[in-house]
């Protein structure tokens, strides 16, 4: 397991860190880093590139001279592809160059990439991304003192606005996060600046023998409490019922005479 020394912004040991070999360790792919590079560049193609077939330029339709008894050559348009200033036959057209690669494909050259930085000494971990102003003149001092004079990959975890505002007017450095971490980037830049936290992050997310967590199963989940019935509220005094007006009974039919 490579011990590599922590430092500050001043260029000062402060301490070491442990580095996973299956992660900084690892057996350098050439393949992997090719295929990688290739799908991150044509990524980023806009694929805006277009040219003008016979219907899009600009001429009449008319029929220059007629078919026969010229002794010429039949022509029907001026746009014929044929002709100079005519439309482009099988141009370019707009497209998008992107294609799906493997996650494992990528990760994997991923650690080819780290591993690389690490052999060839060209990776150092920063304790942390403390700057107390936004100045590009106090960033370009720091990297100074941490030997990365040409180009660099600042790696940083969270939001560091004085970090952000300082990197981005340095030409030759870029600042990046740990989730989009980009095998070109490590290996376009002469120095690789990592802080401790994102050294954490890479270890976790790339290390193959990390254990990951898993979810519980639906069977062993407990079922949740029932919430407790809500008391009805009492009800008002009910009001008497209204006395209805007696009917008026019906004089009693008088019997016949037997």
């Amino acid at each position: 397991m490579p011990v590599v020394d922590v430092v500050n912004l001043e260029g000062k040991k402060v301490g070491q860190v442990d580095l996973a070999d299956s992660v900084f360790g690892a057996e350098v792919n050439q393949h992997l880093l090719h295929e990688a590079s290739r799908w991150y560049l044509n990524g980023l193609r806009r694929g805006t590139h277009k040219t003008k077939e016979k219907s899009e330029v600009s001429g009449a339709g008319r029929k220059l001279w007629k078919q026969k008894g010229t002794g010429r050559a039949r022509i029907g348009s001026i746009r014929s592809p044929l002709w100079r200033h005519g439309g482009t036959v099988h141009g370019p057209r707009p497209r998008t160059y992107e294609y799906a690669l493997p996650k494992k494909m990528l990760l994997g050259a991923l650690r080819s990439a780290l591993s690389a930085k690490l052999a060839e000494a060209k990776l150092t971990v920063v304790d942390a991304w403390s700057l107390e102003t936004h100045k590009t003149k106090t960033l370009r001092t720091a990297l100074d003192k941490l030997n990365a004079e040409k180009t660099a990959l600042l790696v940083a975890v969270g939001d560091n606005r004085n970090l952000q505002l300082a990197s981005r007017n340095l030409e030759g450095v870029k600042l990046s996060a740990t989730n989009v971490l980009q095998p070109y980037d490590v290996l376009r830049h002469d120095r690789l600046l990592l802080s401790k936290d994102a050294i954490a992050r890479l270890v976790r997310a790339l290390d193959p023998e990390h254990p990951s967590v898993a979810a519980p199963h639906v069977e062993s989940i407990a079922p949740a409490a029932a919430a407790p019935a809500k008391e009805a509220a009492p009800k008002s005094a009910a009001k008497p019922a209204a006395k209805k007006p007696a009917a008026a009974k019906k004089p009693a039919a008088k019997k016949g005479k037997e």
